[in-house]
């Protein structure tokens, strides 16, 4: 079956990144016919300009402030003629025949909603969160860096596929790294909903395309690199850490209901107090050279419990 697919990336001070993705779609790309929509989310950082220069077929949007992920890929799907639709993160190359393969099994699967592939690290190595759980207020309160290292095959994080799967498969999630779906698809949803900024949208919208009766699939011969944080590596703080927890709030309000807003809002309270006792417990066991990852842990721990409490408080009565 011959298609128009439609390459959506989102820029936000990523340029080189976006360069460095386009030049894969260039060389791994495949015969597929493509329009490849670049829009910026008000970084003005010269994207605009080196597309002009670089890949004059590119189409370039320029979006006047920065909206957010998810209302930018809705933006750039305006100007799409494609039947079907591929958001790619600008920090993500594709290797050979990833496309292909992606497209082959979504014209094999009329059931699919959305597939994703298999995201590796910079370094080759799978990136397991290419296969997630859909979010509920008890995964998120007990998620960790340790926990995914000690049990990374558990349930609770729903990446066993990442691990097993050799043909495509149904999974609850698929990261938002790149991600495939029919336009049509697309359009019934609604794309992102508008109320996340950052974090979530992905998993909100792999919720919205299931409730349609369609499947997430993992397309594991399809393999993508995923460099990770290309355009917010440098924001490693507060800011972000507070928009993570809004983000699930919201996508529990958008799709668990009142009671998981509450439930989730509780645990993160409970959450934040057991990890605070424990890097402090840390903090003084350490020597002096240990001691600021202890500190930077504190920090960030604080932040969610200030956001927990006071999201708490602002619970309808």
């Amino acid at each position: 079956m011959s298609h128009l697919l439609t390459i959506i990336i989102v820029n936000w001070n990523s340029k080189q990144f976006v360069l460095k993705c386009l030049s894969s779609i260039r060389e791994h790309g495949g015969d597929v016919p493509k329009q490849i929509i670049v829009v910026d989310g008000g970084s003005f950082d010269g994207c605009g300009e080196m597309l002009a220069a670089d890949f004059p077929d590119v189409e370039f949007v320029q979006s006047p402030d920065n909206i957010g992920f998810g209302r930018c890929n809705n933006l750039g799907f305006r100007q799409a003629r494609g039947d079907l639709v591929l958001l790619l993160n600008p920090d993500t190359e594709l290797r050979p025949r990833a496309l292909e393969r992606m497209i082959a099994a979504m014209d094999a699967l009329p059931e699919a909603g959305i597939l994703g592939p298999r995201l590796l690290n910079t370094d080759g190595s799978l990136q397991v969160y290419c296969v997630r759980a859909l979010p509920t207020p008890f995964n998120r309160a007990v998620d960790s860096n340790l926990f995914r290292r000690l049990f990374p095959r558990s349930g609770m994080w729903g990446s066993l596929a990442a691990f097993q799967s050799t043909v495509p498969a149904p999974v609850e999630a698929v990261s938002g790294a790149c991600m495939l779906l029919r336009s049509e698809t697309y359009r019934r949803v609604g794309g992102f909903s508008p109320e996340y900024f950052m974090y979530g949208e992905d998993m909100d919208l792999c919720a919205k395309v299931g409730r349609l009766g369609l499947k997430v699939i993992h397309v594991p011969d399809a393999e993508v690199v995923h460099h990770g944080g290309g355009s917010s590596k440098e924001q490693i703080n507060l800011f972000a850490t507070e928009k993570m927890r809004e983000s699930w709030d919201i996508y529990m309000t958008l799709n668990r209901g009142p009671f998981s807003v509450f439930l989730y809002r509780l645990l993160q309270v409970i959450s934040a107090v057991v990890r605070i006792a424990i890097s402090a417990i840390g903090y003084c066991l350490s020597s002096s050279r240990r001691r600021f990852r202890f500190r930077v842990s504190l920090t960030k721990w604080f932040c969610v419990f200030r956001w927990a409490i006071g999201a708490l408080m602002r619970l309808p009565r």
